[in-house]
């Protein structure tokens, strides 16, 4: 299908009922949401969010379009899932199931400290269902539904994270480990994964929560349902963006529950970049191994914050190339494809077979 918007044409494609991905042919691109025949555009262009009205929009022809990707400056924003209304025929997924390997899926979870649950799914290693006394490290990681599959990945590009670790497990460069993907719940990652409120973005600060739903009844459900490792030497938390973000805060809060983090890309600008502070003022330092990265294209900002978090580490005790592995990626853009790339080394750091 095809918009109109001024004097920019844009293509776009469904993601799920009434939600599709769109691109300027020019820069830019974004999310339309239709809810009953009414149009909502949210068109994400140099980090502003603009928002027009139905008037704007001149509908044509009703053509999908080939794959798109989002830009380095696009906003990292999840869609939902793919289920329809009951009476009607439920739609195939704009792109194909990748799952590569064993896994387990916890389709709405629960939860007593969160007002939302939302969806869990676990990668279990080679061999699990055959060496059935032997137990596994795990690897907690926020935004699940973009590590696996393309069918629930962000436009189709999830990381591939099965792959990679089903590759590394059995050349013998990676320790055998669990991954739970921990979905986000669309409308509430940004609250979720932001430890305080911005007064800027006017939202945020529910990471604590988020954290105490991981910690308090998550993590003890798998530990029960699963064959883990379950001390904090052999389990470690991951994310990216602001999935970093909350990754290196809960992981410095729990250091009695995570002594690994993966922090791909951290959103270390939030409020006024509050986690160098919450880094800083440290009253000692953990037993926590560290891997930390940032794409050199991510941003004007960011890298230059992400460098500064690395010097703070550094001078808290954190020791590079040791208990702190720092990659710095030569024209490194802030995507799915980007991280799914950096996954390999960062296990073989984090979880390096014997």
């Amino acid at each position: 299908m095809k918009l109109v918007f001024k004097l920019y044409t844009l293509n776009f494609k469904l993601i799920t009922d009434g939600v599709y991905y769109c691109r300027f042919k020019a820069r830019g691109e974004a999310n339309l949401i239709i809810i009953k025949d009414k149009i909502i555009f949210f068109f994400i262009f140099k980090r502003y969010i603009l928002q027009s009205k139905c008037s704007d929009f001149v509908a044509a022809s009703a053509q999908p379009d080939a794959g798109e990707h989002r830009s380095e400056e696009s906003t990292h924003e999840e869609h939902a899932g793919h289920t329809g209304h009951k009476r009607k025929r439920r739609q195939k997924p704009p792109f194909p199931h990748t799952l590569h390997g064993d896994f387990r899926h916890h389709p709405g979870f629960q939860s007593k400290i969160m007002e939302y649950g939302r969806n869990i799914v676990i990668y279990l290693p080679p061999g699990y269902d055959l060496e059935v006394d032997r137990r596994y490290p795990v690897l907690y990681m926020h935004d699940g539904q973009n590590l696996f599959d393309s069918a629930t990945a962000f436009n189709g590009q999830e990381w591939e994270f099965d792959e990679t670790a089903q590759r590394a497990i059995l050349e013998g460069e990676v320790e055998p480990l669990i991954v739970v993907g921990i979905y986000n719940t669309g409308e509430h990652r940004i609250d979720d994964y932001t430890p305080t409120f911005d007064h800027i973005q006017k939202r945020g600060g529910k990471a604590d929560l988020y954290g105490q739903f991981i910690v308090e009844e998550l993590k003890p459900f798998v530990d029960r349902r699963y064959r883990t490792l379950a001390t904090p030497e052999f389990t470690g938390l991951g994310g990216s963006s602001l999935g970093g973000l909350i990754t290196l805060y809960l992981g410095l809060r729990y250091p009695h529950i995570f002594s690994r983090l993966m922090i791909m890309s951290p959103s270390v600008w939030w409020d006024h970049a509050m986690i160098l502070k919450f880094v800083d003022h440290l009253k000692a330092k953990p037993t926590t191994s560290i891997w930390l990265d940032i794409g050199t294209r991510e941003g004007n900002i960011t890298p230059n914050l992400v460098r500064k978090l690395r010097d703070i580490l550094t001078h808290k005790g954190w020791r590079l190339n040791a208990d702190l592995k720092f990659m710095e990626v030569p024209g490194g853009v802030h995507n799915e494809k980007a991280w799914g790339d950096r996954v390999e080394p960062a296990l073989k750091f984090l979880y390096p077979a014997d």
